[in-house]
């Protein structure tokens, strides 16, 4: 059965979707095909219509996900107003939801290690999205540096890794509370 463009485009998105949410839950390489597309309702024969590969369906998902990130970021940098937004952005993520739903959550924290060792269009599309990252957060202080908000970047990025990977509840609580503190917000 022929689908039509429109319903096409509609399946290619849902499909961008789902696997954004599971490679970030999981890893690129603890996802399969055929289970992005049965989370979509799609038959695994339908992705090559789609997609050239896994690796391609891979870079869109992380460039999705962090095209998202920046749009939540200049929410906040907004809803913050001038002066505040870099504290307003760390605090809305250094935590708990951030850290406890990785589905959801930044794909810079999840996608990091793939696209080291993956390379090519994942590595462009995680460091594209990163870049956009930093100029918001460089934009949201009227004082901040390309290298403060470099630093603020690996600060934030390197909290929430180390917190979602100790196994340890409290030890991961003190992670984020110690990095909000070195940032400047309210433990």
């Amino acid at each position: 059965m022929k689908v039509s463009r429109d319903q096409a485009a509609r399946n290619r998105e849902k499909v961008i979707d789902a696997a954004s949410r599971l490679f970030r839950a999981r890893g690129v390489e603890g996802v399969g095909i055929g289970e992005v597309m049965r989370e979509c309702g799609l038959t695994h024969g339908g992705f090559y219509n789609q997609f050239e590969s896994k690796e391609a369906l891979a870079a869109e998902a992380c460039a999705a996900s962090l095209a998202a990130s920046a749009l939540r970021w200049r929410a906040v940098m907004e809803a913050a107003g001038e002066g505040d937004a870099p504290a307003a952005i760390a605090g809305n993520y250094l935590n708990a939801r951030n850290r406890d739903a990785p589905e959801t959550g930044c794909a810079l924290i999840a996608l990091g290690p793939d696209a080291a060792r993956r390379g090519g269009d994942l590595a462009e599309a995680f460091r594209n999205g990163f870049e956009e990252l930093t100029a918001i957060l460089e934009q949201a202080g009227p004082d901040l540096s390309r290298q403060d908000a470099l630093a603020r970047m690996a600060q934030m990025v390197g909290a929430m890794v180390l917190a979602r990977g100790v196994g340890d509840p409290a030890l991961s609580d003190e992670i984020l509370a110690a990095a909000r503190r070195a940032l400047g917000l309210s433990a």
